[in-house]
């Protein structure tokens, strides 16, 4: 069977916020899958924040996308052709081949799902996003009970799984968000204790203080800046400090947080990590969060876009705060393509 792709190329590398032009979908025939391989349509695709580091060419723990090359990341498909004993036609597999409709994978790289649980959890709380919230809270936060989590950019998919895991291990949390609805989805949904607005906060340290005023014990980092900031000023002595991303600095030049000699004063742990490098614990975070999830204690929201084409608006749409929750791209309505 010859199937024709349609694949999102990155067309020129985007100097400060990306826009559409830097994106081009052009179409590819693709090759019969080969021994140990499986042809794939997908179903599901992921944008991720840190995407738009791999669009600058700048050598990092993940290769940088080439120009005029398919762009990548985490999909839901079903296979439609295998040349592997392990997968069968009809299977539905999480892999790594998306921005595209058609992939041929190593099957290698495809996981087939738990059927018992919605595809596209594997692009969130099953998902790379998941996994750092997981991470995070778990190997570099070390909740005890009755400690206070703050947790940034709560909302999102790594945010909010961050703030739900801090719950069921018996913290207070606090969150901030950019929106009402937002927040509500946090106190109502996810059992948050204290919610910012940062929108509306003015004074983050002060909002913060608000909030948290017998300090915080574990910060989540999603955005920097002046989140940053203001969790080093509210944190009690020897705090954990996780930092998952700095979403405030990806379309702009890095600034420090002008407050970091807190971290000396109250010996204040503050941990980068990757989430490729933890892999060894991939299986207790899926065993653990797959049963969170059957037994109703995770809950997620997911900002859905229709079709491929709409894949680089999603993307665009994350650094607008735009999403709640996960956002993913369907593609299962989309016109069958192949002959």
């Amino acid at each position: 069977m010859t199937v024709v792709a349609r694949q999102f190329h990155l067309r020129a590398r985007p100097e400060g916020l990306p826009a559409s032009d830097n994106f081009e979908l052009v179409e590819r025939s693709l090759p019969a899958p080969h021994s140990g391989q499986v042809l794939v349509r997908n179903l599901w695709l992921s944008v991720d924040p840190y995407m738009r580091g791999r669009m600058t060419g700048r050598e990092s723990y993940i290769p940088p996308f080439e120009i005029g090359e398919p762009l990548d990341g985490a999909a839901i498909g079903v296979v439609v052709e295998s040349d592997d004993t392990g997968l069968r036609p009809g299977d539905v597999v999480s892999h790594f081949a998306g921005w595209r409709d058609y992939a041929v994978v190593d099957a290698t790289s495809a996981t087939k799902i738990d059927p018992a649980i919605p595809e596209q959890a594997y692009l969130g709380p099953l998902g790379f996003p998941g996994f750092a919230a997981y991470i995070g809270l778990l190997r570099i936060g070390k909740p005890q009970s009755g400690e206070t989590v703050f947790v940034s950019a709560a909302a999102g998919s790594v945010g909010s799984l961050a703030v739900q895991i801090a719950k069921i291990k018996g913290c207070r949390v606090v969150a901030s968000a950019g929106s009402e609805e937002k927040l509500r989805w946090l106190r109502d949904e996810a059992g948050v204790d204290a919610t910012i607005n940062y929108k509306e906060a003015g004074d983050m340290s002060a909002a913060l203080d608000t909030a948290a005023p017998e300090g915080i014990d574990i910060y989540f980092d999603n955005v920097g800046g002046t989140h940053l900031e203001a969790a080093l000023s509210a944190a009690n002595d020897f705090a954990r400090f996780a930092l998952c991303g700095m979403i405030d600095q990806y379309n702009s030049e890095p600034s420090g947080p002008r407050n970091i000699y807190a971290a000396i004063e109250k010996s204040i742990l503050l941990q980068g990590f990757i989430t490729i490098h933890n892999m060894s614990v991939w299986e207790d975070f899926q065993r653990d969060v797959a049963r969170w999830i059957l037994d109703g204690e995770i809950k997620w929201q997911e900002t859905v876009l229709h079709g491929l084409e709409s894949t680089p608006a999603a993307f665009l749409d994350l650094f607008a705060g735009k999403n709640i929750g996960k956002m993913v791209v369907d593609l299962r309505d989309d016109p069958q393509g192949g002959s």
